[in-house]
């Protein structure tokens, strides 16, 4: 399916060929047909030759309606451009191809219509008319067809066109990410609410889980239909009516956004490239009221220009832009800018930051997606595509990382690892990405918990483990050592620890064979004083290593004295 919307002037007959068209009348309110006159969207569908169908969004071409009309032309394929063969070129057709243009709408057609109410000369002007008005934008190249609607005079002509259109149109892409900006909310009695819209990004199906923004509400997908069919799988490029459960119909409003939750960054600050209209008569600053038009809303925004303090007609420039709600965007969103004030179009452009890092005097945005990546260091894969809409592998882990940022968190990891000592870095006391920087640095190794350069082991020449073994049975206290380092020591079974003093591996060993020796002669048990002399220390290392040897089996307590327990080793 393609989805074509009608562009052009106030009464150049944009409905009655719709009508003509496809037997459906697109104005469906009651005061559009008592005033005959087309107030809000409208829509039609059309089976052409081929088999191909189209779906008609036909849009209003009073200025005073032109938010409808900006409602409607966001997302679609194609236009069918109108022109009143007696009339001819008009303002509203000029602002309606500029706007259409802006968006960057690339395929399209010419219709000058009512042309049997004109003569052949008068058809002829309009046709010169038309294409030179139409000159340097997309429709330069298009078809002009002319029709009349009430006669039907060259509508099989328009037909072979449409087709023709839609076979060099591209259709909508699948990315996986639905998106469907809201167009119109209302309830069906018996079935709840229904919004409808143009799909784009992704599928949608039957009983999905999607969310209603900026509201934040969750919803489920009861059913679908799409031109007037029932359906359990919607493809982008469609327009579809959704029975949402979990939402009334005057909690959804025109503006409003579905999308599957996690998939999109909602956003209250964009960065954007601003083309400003040659027919705008006053430079852009930050002075003024402005609207800004995005999917199906509109929007009043604060707007900052990055870098000049103004942007002139018939030029660009680049623009932050704050919204009054979070709206799901990415990166190559079109928008048009009007000011409030004077109801004029200023230009129109590109999104190209949704969630912009620097500060507006530094900003300088670009399409560049290592710009995003350069401008942050580093960020998930995951979320990147929330922010660009394209999918990117990683440089390292889930991330993608800006090379110069990579190789600074790479030498500040190393020098930490320099000053943290023979044992390593904590990892502990680093974030998940600094981890995985450190960890594939060729050379390191991790054991329990830290890192360090790779290369045997970093206490093997420990001075303290050394001096608790030249004194067994009264090491020096361990004053000046990292008390890492003295759990790593007692670890690997170098030392063992006892009310706070250190004793090397010997004295342990070589205490229990004194005490084996002295029960030998006395196993009726040995006194405290009797076990400080034969190891020849005091009392306070003998009370340390005796508690020791009590709570491993060694000795065993019986009043004042010690006598042999079930590990005791044997002389």
């Amino acid at each position: 399916m393609h989805v074509v919307a009608t562009a052009g002037h106030v009464d150049h007959g944009k409905s009655t060929l719709v009508r003509a068209l496809t037997g459906e009348d697109p104005d469906r309110l009651a005061e559009e047909k008592r005033r005959g006159l087309t107030i809000d969207l409208g829509f039609a569908s059309l089976a052409l030759p081929s088999g191909r169908r189209l779906a008609f969004i036909d849009v209003p071409g009073h200025v005073r309606f032109l938010k409808n009309m900006l409602a409607g032309v966001s997302g679609v394929d194609a236009c069918v451009f109108v022109v009143d063969s007696t009339e001819g070129w008009k303002p509203q057709s000029e602002e309606h191809l500029r706007i259409l243009q802006l968006l960057g709408l690339r395929h399209g057609l010419v219709v000058l219509t009512k042309a049997d109410e004109a003569d052949d000369e008068l058809v002829e002007l309009a046709r010169l008319d038309a294409a030179e008005h139409v000159a340097g934008t997309f429709l330069a190249e298009a078809p002009i067809v002319a029709t009349d609607a009430v006669t039907g005079s060259g509508l099989d002509t328009l037909t072979d066109e449409l087709d023709s259109l839609l076979a060099r149109t591209p259709t909508a892409s699948d990315l996986q990410r639905p998106r469907l900006w809201v167009d119109r909310a209302f309830a069906i009695k018996g079935s709840g609410t229904v919004v409808t819209g143009t799909l784009t990004g992704g599928r949608l199906v039957s009983d999905d889980s999607l969310t209603l923004l900026p509201e934040g509400r969750d919803v489920r997908v009861r059913s679908l239909q799409s031109l007037h069919r029932r359906c359990d799988v919607i493809e982008p490029g469609s327009r579809v009516a959704v029975n949402v459960v979990g939402v009334g119909h005057r909690e959804a409003a025109r503006g409003d956004a579905l999308v599957r939750a996690g998939q999109w960054q909602a956003s209250d600050t964009v960065d954007a490239e601003l083309s400003v209209l040659a027919s705008f008569e006053h430079r852009v600053t930050r002075r003024g009221a402005y609207v800004a038009y995005i999917g199906s809303g509109e929007h009043p925004v604060k707007l900052r220009v990055l870098g000049p303090s103004a942007i002139e007609p018939a030029s660009s420039g680049f623009v932050r832009l704050h919204l009054p709600a979070r709206l799901p965007l990415t990166m190559g969103d079109r928008f048009i800018l009007r000011e409030w004030g004077r109801s004029t179009t200023v230009g129109g452009g590109e999104i190209l930051d949704v969630e912009p890092v620097l500060a507006a005097s530094r900003a300088r945005p670009d399409r560049s997606v290592e710009r995003i990546i350069a401008e942050r260091g580093l960020i998930e894969v995951a979320h990147l595509e929330k922010l660009t809409g394209s999918a990117r592998p990683a440089d390292l882990g889930r991330w993608a990382v800006a090379a110069d940022h990579l190789a600074s968190t790479e030498q500040r990891l190393l020098q930490a690892v320099d000053d943290a000592g023979p044992l390593g870095l904590d990892l502990a006391a680093l974030d998940d990405f600094e981890r995985a920087v450190i960890t594939g640095v060729e050379g390191m190794e991790s054991a329990e918990g830290r890192i360090r350069h790779g290369g045997g082991d970093p206490l093997a020449d420990h001075w303290f483990a050394a001096a608790a073994e030249a004194a067994p049975f009264a090491p020096p206290a361990p004053d000046g050592v990292p008390r890492d380092e003295l759990r790593m020591l007692v670890r690997q079974g170098r030392l063992t620890e006892s009310g706070g003093l250190y004793f090397g591996a010997d004295a342990v060993a070589g205490a229990a064979a004194a005490v084996a020796r002295l029960l030998a002669v006395k196993p009726e048990g040995v006194t405290v004083a009797e076990i400080r002399d034969a190891w020849r220390t005091t009392r306070k290392f003998a009370l340390a290593l005796l508690a020791h040897l009590d709570s491993t089996g060694v000795t065993r307590r019986r009043g004042d004295l010690r006598v042999a327990g079930p590990r005791l080793p044997e002389i």
